[in-house]
């Protein structure tokens, strides 16, 4: 006797699996480092971090700004033409005022802090990134699959149909009917295969590798300190840091300059030399200190608030992430029952189909159905796939 094959075999088998080829491939973790290096925005931060490397080095400097040089020359050749000559060089150094170094170096220090946070949280971000794109790859997947197989199972019906027909056992609407079936499931083959195709076009954009990485992770503990929250904690601290470094500068640094000079009275006399000191001290006023401090305190308040903010941001989305993930596993449950019981249904119907008691749209009702539930399980599992990936996002993890 010969076994039994149903026209619509279960898809789900090879399905979800992501084949041992690809996930062999790379880690998703070599894929968020690949990601990173053609990140605009990771060329930025790192770009901050530099610069805030290289304002500490200046705050260590022991003077308040660069020194100047001073050259001037005087002669009377063209008017009196006597060989009187004066020539005169000096050095000027702005000093720093008592407690400004120590603010400024404070202020260094803490920029620099901020900006390494900021690249944790900017990596972090590419790394969400790729989790989504890897889940959106994963899904196309999946529903290409299973109308790949959904339309194989058509054309096998098909095909056993119009043999029938043939044989005078089915009428020729039946055959037709299959085989408008078997068009339609084309179609959306065709189609699951272009989203596909979209799919892994934005993942090679974002990451330049053509295999996509099985991007399953378990859920994890979050971290003690999420990188987008602390990196907003320490930008309110530079941002106080730099008030203070402003309060501390309550005006232009004063100037110590030094002079040498060599003065000529005519010709034949013997040149007069002499040194010079001269100290410089601007004065501090509210048209130049207040809107200095005025601006800075905004930014302490600005940098507050979005503290502020990003602590409930990540609070509620924590809370909505771990009920999304619980809901999605309650929801595969059901529909891996629903999809099983669909298939058993189908493949009964289609026995009797086979033995002659059951037309033939009845049977194209059920494998329909049971395509659907198919899809519906492989869908949801992508989905509770990226819901466990998105906890892990929302708790601050890296793959």
């Amino acid at each position: 006797m010969k076994p039994f094959v149903s026209y619509a075999s279960c898809a789900l088998a090879g399905i979800l699996v992501h084949g041992a080829a690809i996930a062999q491939s790379v880690p998703l973790s070599a894929a968020v480092e690949a990601a990173w290096r053609r990140s605009v925005h990771a060329k930025t931060v790192e770009g901050q971090v530099g610069l805030a490397g290289a304002q500490q080095v200046a705050a260590d400097k022991l003077w308040a700004a660069p020194p100047s040089v001073e050259l001037s020359y005087r002669s009377d050749k063209l008017m009196d033409n006597n060989g009187r000559t004066e020539s005169e060089a000096g050095i000027a150094w702005p000093l720093l005022l008592p407690g400004q170094r120590g603010a400024r170096q404070a202020a260094a220090a803490a920029e620099r802090s901020a900006a390494e946070a900021a690249l944790a949280a900017a990596k972090l971000k590419v790394a969400g990134e790729v989790r989504e794109a890897a889940w959106a790859v994963i899904g196309r997947e999946s529903e290409a699959a299973i109308a790949a197989e959904n339309k194989k199972g058509l054309e096998v019906l098909a095909a056993d149909v119009e043999r029938r027909v043939k044989a005078g056992d089915l009428a020729r609407a039946d055959s037709l009917a299959a085989r408008a079936e078997v068009l339609a499931a084309s179609a959306a083959a065709a189609e699951a295969r272009q989203r596909l195709d979209v799919a892994r076009a934005q993942w090679k954009t974002l990451t330049g590798l053509e295999q996509v990485p099985d991007p399953a992770e378990p859920v994890a503990a979050s971290r003690d300190a999420h990188p987008e929250l602390e990196a907003a904690v320490l930008a309110a601290r530079s941002a106080a840091s730099r008030f203070e470094s402003v309060r501390s500068s309550r005006s232009d640094p004063p100037e110590l300059i030094v002079r040498y000079r060599s003065e000529t009275a005519a010709s034949g006399f013997p040149a007069e030399k002499s040194v010079g000191l001269a100290i410089r001290i601007p004065l501090g006023t509210d048209d130049r200190n207040l809107p200095r401090e005025k601006a800075a305190l905004a930014e302490v308040e600005v940098a507050r608030a979005e503290e502020e903010r990003q602590r409930m941001r990540l609070a509620a989305e924590g809370a909505n992430a771990r009920s999304t993930v619980s809901l999605a596993e309650e929801q595969v449950a059901a529909e891996s029952a629903r999809s099983q019981l669909l298939r058993e249904r189908a493949g009964l119907i289609e026995k009797s189909f086979r033995a002659g008691d059951t037309p033939l749209p009845e049977l194209l009702r059920a494998n329909a159905a049971a395509a659907q539930a198919d899809a519906a399980l492989a869908g949801q599992r992508a989905a509770l796939g990226l819901a466990r990936a998105r906890l892990n996002q929302i708790n601050g993890l890296l793959p």
